[in-house]
C-alpha cells in the first residue's frame, strides 16, 4: 500500500434523502425536525452518515427504515454536494437522493433521533438546515426534467386512474396549465398507459375510463414534449 495514502484526511461521507409525495392533486417533501444539533429543533432532509461497511444503497434503507418508518421506496442518485462548509461538524460531503412515494401506502413514523416527521407542500417549505435547500432545488428540478422521459406516475398514483388525474399530476410537478386534448393526445401515442376496459363510478354525469400504466414501459424511456396552455 502507498504509505502516502494515511497522510490524507478523509472527510466524512453522509447521504440525504428528498422524499416526495403526491396526494389530492399536491406534491409535498417529507421534513424530520431535529432533536440534536446543529440545526437543534429545525427542519431538515432525512440524512446520515454511511459507515465503513455499508453501500450507499444500504445507507439509503438504514435512513429510510430508522428515521421515517419506511422501506422498499423507488429511490435515484441526484448529486454530490461538496462545499467545505456545508456542515458546521466538519468536513462532510453528501452524495444526496430522491425518492417518490404515494404517501397513503406508507405510515410516516419519526426515528429515534427527530422530534418529528411531516409532509410539506413543495411550494411552503421553511427554513432548511444545512445546504438542504439548495438539495431540495436541485432534487425538484430533477423531477420535472424526469417525469418528461420516465414514467415517473408509477409511484405516484394509484394502479387505476383518469386521464384528468394523470393530468393534474403532471400540471402539479411541471407547475404548468396543459391543454387537455394536446395531453391526451402525446401521453396516449407514447403507449405510455392502457386502458383496462373499466370506468370510474360514481361520477354524477359521465363514468371516465381507467387506465393503468404500461408496465412493460417502465425499463424504458420515451419523450413528451408538453408545454403550457396558450
Amino acid at each position: 500500500m502507498n504509505p502516502e495514502f494515511h497522510t490524507y484526511k478523509n472527510p466524512s461521507l453522509a447521504v440525504d434523502l428528498v422524499v416526495f409525495g403526491y396526494h389530492n392533486q399536491s406534491l409535498s417533501v417529507l421534513l424530520l425536525n431535529r432533536k440534536d444539533e446543529p440545526f437543534k429543533n429545525g427542519w431538515t432532509l432525512p440524512g446520515g452518515f454511511l459507515q465503513m461497511e455499508e453501500t450507499l444503497q444500504q445507507v439509503c434503507n438504514r435512513i429510510m427504515h430508522t428515521k421515517i418508518g419506511i422501506e422498499n421506496l423507488y429511490l435515484e442518485q441526484l448529486y454530490s454536494f461538496d462545499e467545505p462548509n456545508r456542515d458546521p461538524r466538519g468536513r462532510v460531503i453528501s452524495i444526496a437522493h430522491y425518492a417518490l412515494i404515494n404517501p397513503e401506502r406508507f405510515e410516516i413514523v419519526a426515528g429515534k433521533m427527530a422530534n418529528d416527521v411531516q409532509w410539506f407542500p413543495v411550494n411552503q417549505l421553511p427554513a432548511l438546515g444545512f445546504d438542504h435547500g439548495l438539495i431540495f432545488d436541485q432534487a425538484l428540478q430533477r423531477l420535472k426534467s424526469k417525469i418528461l422521459y420516465y414514467p415517473v406516475g408509477f409511484e405516484l398514483l394509484d394502479e387505476t386512474f383518469t386521464m384528468p388525474e394523470l393530468q393534474a399530476l403532471y400540471e402539479c410537478i411541471l407547475g404548468i396549465t396543459i391543454d387537455r386534448r394536446n395531453f391526451r393526445r402525446k401521453i396516449l401515442d407514447a403507449e405510455y398507459i392502457l386502458l383496462t376496459g373499466s370506468k370510474r363510478e360514481g361520477s354524477k354525469n359521465r363514468h371516465p375510463d381507467l387506465y393503468k400504466f404500461n408496465k412493460a414501459l417502465k425499463q424504458s424511456n420515451f419523450q413528451l414534449n408538453i408545454s403550457a396552455q396558450q
